[in-house]
């Protein structure tokens, strides 16, 4: 290899390795909810996150895993959200924050007790729906299908209510402001 060639191959090296020192970073969770939402930290944005204004989101959870034993990653976006303004110093009280589940997804609010009677086990969701809850985070579980699936309201998880539908909850909630996150 002649010397310009050498230099350049050192160069691009160094570049690599110096932009892996930039994102080496881990992802991590909390402050609002632990052991879920895991984001990374983004230092230095070119579009600045305002913390001063109130941010409402609402989630339409209809799809779930097919492991009845595998935790819902559309559920964990809204710990992602909660946890990534956090740590951008948003304070909780401007985090508004609300899930509207049915469809495939409506087994996840199930109690454990009675999600391990269907499935067999424990539901993999419960400790982050109560910490979601916790956090002042409104689940609202269609009531088309709870009825469809089956799903009585004492086999929910305690704070999870029933509205009519899907439909009118996430209508009701964009009217209220909330901004539609569908993932």
């Amino acid at each position: 290899m002649n010397k310009i060639a050498m230099k350049n191959y050192i160069l691009g090296l160094l570049g690599l390795l110096f932009s892996f020192g930039l994102y080496a970073q881990e992802k991590a969770s909390g402050p609002i909810i632990n052991a879920y939402g895991k984001v990374w930290r983004i230092e230095q944005p070119d579009f600045k996150t305002d913390v001063t204004k109130t941010y409402k989101a609402v989630f339409d959870i209809m799809n779930s895993p097919d492991d009845v034993s595998q935790t819902n990653a559309s559920l964990e976006t809204a710990a992602r959200f909660l946890n990534m303004h956090a740590q951008s110093g948003v304070p909780l009280e401007q985090l508004k924050v609300a899930l509207v589940v049915h469809n495939r997804a409506s087994k996840d609010v199930a109690h454990s007790v009675a999600y391990k009677l269907k499935y067999g086990v424990d539901n993999p969701n419960e400790e982050l729906l109560k910490q979601l809850m916790n956090a002042g985070a409104e689940i609202i579980f269609c009531g088309q299908s709870s009825a469809s699936r089956g799903i009585a309201k004492q086999d929910l998880i305690e704070g999870v209510q029933i509205s009519l539908s899907a439909m009118t909850a996430l209508i009701q909630l964009q009217d209220d402001n909330y901004r539609l996150i569908k993932f």
